[in-house]
């Protein structure tokens, strides 16, 4: 697994935003072109998550759910990063579009 920069993969467009937070968190606001895979049903969708733009960037509101997806992923080999809350990946995307 590669060690990246979170501001750099948002610059550069690399990657694929999942957001683990509930459906009814995501409906309130998150990332523009983000995926909602809540944590709870993140075992259930290892194949279509590893079919995603690599890496995955991960959020939800503090960085805890994406930190044991970002751990359970890891287990499957998915290339992946924890980014903490949605609003840092939100702050990253708006500063440099």
């Amino acid at each position: 697994m590669q060690k990246y920069n979170l501001e750099d993969l948002i610059k550069e467009n690399r990657g694929t935003v999942v957001d683990v937070r509930t459906p009814a968190e995501f409906m309130g606001a998150h990332v523009i072109n983000s995926i909602n895979i809540p944590l709870n049903e993140i075992p259930s969708n290892i194949d279509k998550i590893k079919e995603l733009q690599a890496p995955v960037i991960l959020c939800c509101a503090s960085g805890g759910r994406s930190a044991q997806a970002e751990q359970y992923l890891k287990l499957f080999a998915v290339d992946c990063i924890n980014a903490g809350s949605w609003t840092n990946v939100n702050f990253y995307k708006n500063s440099f579009a």
